[in-house]
C-alpha cells in the first residue's frame, strides 16, 4: 500500500487539534478515533500524516463533488425547507461501511481519483459560489465533512460572517472538543444513528466508541443550539430488529426532544452488501409505528419514492407540507408553526 500523497494543487495544512507525545508520535483529536499516529503513517481516515511530529491534513481543500442541492436531499426537512443548498464533498472516510453508497469518494486511499480529479476551492471561493448560486446555505456532505474538518470550518467561520447557514451532514462519530471549536458558526446536524448497538456498528462500519455518537449529537443540539435530524438506513436482518429501533426511537425521544425528525430509510444492495435484500416497506412501516410508540412526532420514509416524505401536524392533523420527490410545497406554516393551531413544528425558517 502506497503512502498518500497530498494531491497536486492541494494546501498542506496542520491538524487543528491534536497531541504531540514522545518519540515524534501524535494522537490526533478531530473524531472518535483518537488515532496515535507513528512518524511518516495515517490515521484510520487515510486523510491525516504524521510528518515527523507535526500532523498534517492531506485533503485541506481538495473537493470531490460539489453540487446544488435541494436541502431535503440532505435530508433535512425542517430546516429552512424548500430552499437550495451549495453542497462539497472531499475524499476519505473515517468508517468503513459495507454498505456505503459513496464509496467511490469515501472508500479510497489517496485525496484524488485518475477518473475524478479534485479541484481546489478556497473557502473564500466556496462562499462565493454559495452566494453566486443563491443559495442561502453551504452544507458539507457526500463523504464524511469531519475528515476535512479544518476546511469546513474555515469556510463555516466565512458563512456565518456572510449571513449563510451551514450544514454537516455526518456520520457523527466527532470528539467534543472538535464539535466545541466548530459548534459556534454550525446551524445543522444531520447525523447518521446506523443502530443500537456496539455489535452493529463493528459489524457494519468498522468503530468502536459508538455510544459517543449519541452524546455528540446530544452536545450539538442542547450546547450549540442546532438544529438536528436523524437518519436510520434500515438494513434486513442487521438493525431491523425491535429492540435497535426502539432504542433509536427512545433516544431520540430522550436526548433530543419528540419533535426532532427520525428519517427511516430504505436500504438498497451497494458495495460490499449486494447479497441483501432491498429493505420491505412493511419494515419501514414497522419503524414507523415503534417511533410512534415511543412518542416522535415527525417520521420520514426515504428512499420509497411518493410514501411518507409529508409533514402533518401532530396536533390537528393537517398538512403542513407536501413532498413528491425534491418539489416541496409548504402549504401549513405561519412562520414556524402550524398556521392552523399554532402547534411548534420544529421549524428553522428565515427571520425566526
Amino acid at each position: 500500500m502506497t503512502t498518500p500523497q497530498v494531491a497536486p494543487g492541494a494546501e498542506l495544512r496542520e491538524v487543528a487539534l491534536y497531541d504531540r507525545l514522545p518519540e515524534s508520535r501524535v494522537q490526533c483529536n478531530i473524531c472518535l478515533w483518537r488515532c496515535t499516529i507513528n512518524p511518516g503513517k495515517l490515521g484510520v481516515c487515510r486523510m491525516r500524516r504524521n510528518d515527523s511530529g507535526t500532523l498534517h491534513v492531506l485533503n485541506y481543500d481538495s473537493v470531490s463533488s460539489f453540487a446544488v442541492d435541494p436541502i431535503e436531499k440532505k435530508p433535512l426537512f425542517h430546516f429552512f425547507p424548500d430552499t437550495r443548498v451549495f453542497s462539497m464533498g472531499s475524499w476519505g472516510c473515517n468508517f468503513h461501511c459495507r454498505h456505503c453508497q459513496n464509496w467511490e469518494i469515501s472508500c479510497v486511499e489517496e485525496p484524488s481519483d485518475p477518473f475524478r480529479p479534485s479541484r481546489h476551492i478556497t473557502p473564500e471561493q466556496a462562499i462565493a459560489l454559495t452566494r453566486e448560486r443563491g443559495c442561502p446555505s453551504i452544507a458539507w456532505t457526500y463523504n464524511e465533512p469531519t475528515i476535512w474538518f479544518e476546511y469546513t470550518l474555515d469556510c463555516a467561520r466565512l458563512a456565518r460572517s456572510a449571513g449563510l447557514y451551514t450544514v454537516y451532514v455526518t456520520n457523527g462519530y466527532m470528539t467534543p472538543e472538535a464539535l466545541d471549536l466548530i459548534g459556534p458558526y454550525l446551524d445543522a446536524w444531520r447525523v447518521d444513528v446506523k443502530g443500537f448497538s456496539g455489535e452493529l456498528y463493528r459489524g457494519l462500519a468498522k468503530v468502536p466508541h459508538w455510544q459517543g455518537i449519541l452524546e455528540v449529537a446530544e452536545r450539538a443540539r442542547k450546547k450549540w443550539n442546532m438544529h438536528v435530524e436523524v437518519v436510520t438506513n434500515i438494513i434486513p436482518t442487521l438493525n431491523d430488529d425491535e429492540k435497535q429501533l426502539a432504542g433509536i426511537a427512545g433516544w431520540i425521544r430522550d436526548s433530543l426532544g419528540v419533535l426532532t425528525p427520525w428519517h427511516v430509510t430504505r436500504f438498497y444492495p451497494q458495495y460490499q452488501m449486494l447479497d441483501l435484500p432491498a429493505t420491505p416497506v412493511s419494515t419501514l412501516e414497522r419503524a414507523i409505528k415503534i417511533g410512534k410508540k415511543a412518542g416522535l412526532r415527525f417520521i420520514y420514509v426515504g428512499n420509497v419514492p411518493g410514501s411518507g416524505e409529508d409533514t402533518i401536524c401532530y396536533n390537528c392533523g393537517n398538512l403542513i407540507i407536501s413532498r413528491t420527490g425534491y418539489v416541496t410545497r409548504i402549504v401549513g406554516l405561519k412562520g414556524a408553526i402550524c398556521k392552523y393551531c399554532g402547534a411548534d413544528l420544529n421549524m428553522r425558517i428565515s427571520g425566526v
